[in-house]
């Protein structure tokens, strides 16, 4: 793991975590889920942040030995905190780590996100250096738009007995992404929203999915 250095909560976006082999040739950018609102700092006790932290984890050894490093980002606030005329708080921090990571390595990302991260990766898809998005146990309201996706790869994965989020909207989402992006849904089985069961298979489908979007890079 490489050492990084984050300032305090609430204060700016962050990368608190990050795996990176001597020469990569891609980026995995892992965003941690959130709720829907609320306005509090992304502290160390969040559980979101730290199942994506889990994660970013679990899955960095083989992306890592295929020359692709994993990077988490850390929020400055814990919501989505959509409000009338203004981006949601996780869009612009992700649009900073993409900027961050183009200028200190300009390199193919694939977004990793769960949950809330999973629809922040989608607004931001549209980014030149975003190949595609693994979306987890995603967020994704009937109404989200599909357009940042366009020309590029949705992976989602959802389990059948999440009561957080819908895996039905994430297949009805993903029927309408691939209109205009090379779109696929993975049937978790009958497994929930926080990634606790199933954690090998949920690690593999991860994966599997970067390294599908990063064929030929």
């Amino acid at each position: 793991m490489v050492d990084v250095t984050t300032p305090l909560p609430g204060t700016v976006p962050a990368f608190t975590d990050a795996y990176l082999p001597a020469r990569p040739r891609a980026i995995a950018l892992v965003l941690h889920g959130g709720a829907e609102t609320n306005e509090e700092p992304v502290g160390g006790r969040s559980l979101s942040w730290r199942r994506g932290r889990g994660l970013a984890r679990q899955i960095s050894p083989i992306l890592v030995a295929d020359g692709i490093g994993v990077v988490l980002l850390r929020y400055k606030l814990k919501g989505w905190n959509a409000g009338p005329g203004g981006l949601p708080s996780p869009v612009p921090d992700a649009r900073w780590a993409l900027e961050e990571l183009r200028s200190r390595h300009d390199l193919p990302v694939v977004i990793v996100g769960h949950s809330m991260g999973a629809r922040t990766g989608v607004a931001v898809a549209d980014d030149p250096a975003v190949r595609g998005v693994v979306a987890l146990a995603p967020w994704l309201p009937k109404d989200e738009p599909i357009d940042p996706l366009a020309g590029k790869f949705l992976r989602a994965a959802h389990g059948r007995s999440d009561k957080i989020t819908s895996a039905r909207a994430t297949r009805a989402y993903v029927e309408r992404a691939s209109a205009i992006a090379d779109a696929d849904f993975t049937d978790m089985g009958r497994v929930g929203h926080y990634l606790l069961r199933r954690v090998p298979l949920w690690n593999a489908v991860a994966v599997a999915s970067v390294r599908e979007i990063l064929v030929g890079v």
